[in-house]
């Protein structure tokens, strides 16, 4: 029987999993019955989604402490999340900051540093973990796997007063299908994902200001809404999916529309 979307007997890592995007990944990976690591940095936040997840699978759920800007922190996370799941199918590099700016010109070079260290060689870190993993599994004739990276409409758009962040976005997008190209002989799939406006944490700010509120989110043609964390369930099911086998180099726009009306 044809099941292209059961997990079952798969593992899913998701950094940032324990909020936002990231645990709506993780609800839809768990749900289709994938074993799921979160990595976070917030002990309270980490226990709290793993209680969310139990509610709704049998698999294997379990949360690691990981700052992904270390390099040894993720070596080590990568190290430990294999010794407790013996193995990783796909990986979703979702954690991310943002650092607001009253413009270009005033930007600060240590929030500068700090976006590009979480955003950009978080990723680096983590996908590169993932890499070796599953090269190491591939020797043992063990091929294949789905590695994806959340980038940011503003990979593609404009970005004003957050350039830095833009720059990280857009740096992900390429790294991926440079990671498409070279790893597609073994099987490897790598995608971006790239949210539009989502009730998140990092967008509190502009869910509270009544103009953007008024003028922007009617421009989203899915019911004139916010998107939000479960509507990423369905996409991380399909990335780690088998259903997905042939599909690479990609990136995902998850954005109701907003950037083509």
């Amino acid at each position: 029987m044809y099941q292209p979307f059961d997990l079952s007997g798969k593992v899913s890592l998701i950094t940032g999993g324990n909020g936002g995007i990231g645990l709506g990944f993780a609800k839809g990976l768990a749900a289709a019955g994938a074993s799921v690591a979160i990595w976070g940095t917030n002990a309270k936040k980490n226990e709290a989604a793993i209680a969310e997840l139990k509610k709704i699978t049998r698999a294997k759920v379990e949360s690691f402490i990981v700052n992904v800007a270390d390099e040894k922190a993720v070596d080590e996370g990568f190290a430990d999340t294999l010794k407790s799941f013996g193995r990783v199918d796909s990986v979703f590099a979702n954690a991310g900051i943002g650092r607001a700016s009253k413009s270009f010109a005033e930007m600060e070079t240590k929030d500068y540093r700090e976006v590009l260290a979480v955003n950009l060689d978080g990723v680096f870190f983590t996908l590169r973990a993932a890499a070796r993993h599953i090269m190491e599994r591939t020797k043992n004739g063990d091929e294949g796997g789905s590695l994806v990276a959340v980038a940011s409409l503003a990979a593609i758009e404009g970005a004003a007063r957050n350039q830095h962040y833009a720059a990280t976005k857009g740096a992900v997008a390429s790294m991926m299908r440079g990671i498409a190209v070279e790893y597609g002989r073994y099987g490897v799939r790598a995608n971006s994902v790239l949210p539009g406006w989502i009730e998140t944490d990092m967008t509190a700010g502009m869910q509270a200001n009544d103009a953007f509120t008024k003028h922007v989110i009617p421009r989203i043609p899915i019911k004139r809404r916010w998107g939000v964390a479960e509507d990423f369930s369905g996409v991380a099911v399909y990335l780690a999916s088998d259903a997905s086998a042939y599909h690479t180099g990609d990136a995902f726009v998850i954005d109701g529309g907003y950037s083509i009306y």
